[in-house]
């Protein structure tokens, strides 16, 4: 019985310690009802505030950008037996103005250290795969991606290349975000001496965001009776679910530049990124049939990232 009893306390601590949000974790209810006006908008523009559905995917966009705004490689491919592994650190700058629903205060950054693998492939083709964890919580991102320089190598000609990716943010309930996109990049390779290069680099990325939730709970401490109330239909009376944030409909744009240095096998590489995240439309309020739609423009999301890696 005694050892029955150490099995039962050892079970409740390691359910507690799964239970447990980080700082950074998110909560997504903490955006509003989807249909609500956010409580800080002043009472005379109200009819035009952000309601959080608009919130939601303001949010969205910028969570996106943060998560999928590292490239750290040039459009030149590492060759068709090629092989590249890295260690990454993104640091990525988040508007303040931007509402995130994080367990803690909003950080106004967020560090994204990432394992990113490259494998080269005939016809001047690479597959690349990455794993990255955001700081302070149990969010992975899984990036897959394939790219092909439609030129590298020329003596006099800069290498050109088109990268398709796809990101996906894992380790949040009831919450799937994801960011797919096109990057068309330019870049050449300069010889400083025996084995030693170094490759400046930039490009333009077009993104597309998609996110959803599931059926969300707004009020999770409500008493139990009133969960058994069949007249109010129970827990169910302060449900409700975000609109979709469509990929055809949500298309940010970044640009980059950056710099790899190799020596050896040795590599090293910096990257800067701005992420224009577009506009959100204000939904009107559904209770003020004078209220007019409108939109308002996001701001940018700032990103730099480090590289230090082996190229073979």
């Amino acid at each position: 019985m005694h050892a029955f009893s150490r099995w039962m306390a050892l079970a409740a601590l390691v359910s507690g310690a799964a239970a447990h949000a980080d700082q950074n974790d998110l909560q997504i209810t903490r955006l509003g009802r989807p249909n609500e006006v956010q409580t800080t908008c002043d009472p005379e523009q109200q009819q035009t505030c952000a309601t959080g559905n608009s919130r939601f995917q303001a949010f969205a966009r910028a969570f996106a950008a943060g998560i999928s705004s590292t490239n750290l490689m040039p459009p030149e491919t590492v060759g068709h037996a090629g092989f590249n592994v890295n260690m990454e650190l993104a640091v990525v700058s988040l508007p303040s103005s931007i509402e995130l629903p994080t367990e803690g205060t909003q950080p106004s950054t967020v560090l994204v250290p990432s394992f990113h693998v490259r494998k080269g492939l005939p016809f001047s083709i690479e597959l690349g795969g990455r794993v990255g964890w955001v700081e302070k919580s149990r969010m992975v991102a899984t990036t897959g991606e394939l790219k092909w320089a439609a030129n590298e190598g020329f003596t006099y000609l800069p290498d050109i290349g088109a990268r398709l990716h796809v990101t996906r943010l894992m380790g949040v309930r009831d919450f799937g975000l994801t960011s797919a996109g096109l990057d068309l990049g330019i870049g050449k390779q300069f010889p400083l001496g025996g084995m030693i290069t170094l490759t400046p680099y930039g490009g333009l990325d077009f993104n597309w965001v998609g996110a959803d939730t599931d059926t969300l709970d707004f009020n999770p401490n409500r008493p139990y009776n009133d969960s058994l109330d069949g007249d109010s239909l129970g827990a169910l009376q302060d449900t409700d679910v975000y609109k979709r944030v469509k990929l055809s409909d949500n298309m940010t744009q970044r640009i980059y530049g950056g710099a790899r240095f190799i020596g050896g096998v040795l590599q090293l590489g910096a990257e800067i990124s701005f992420s224009r995240l577009g506009s959100v439309r204000l939904d009107p309020r559904p209770d003020n049939e004078a209220s007019t739609t409108e939109t308002r423009a996001l701001p940018t999301v700032v990103t730099f990232s480090t590289s230090l890696g082996l190229d073979f």
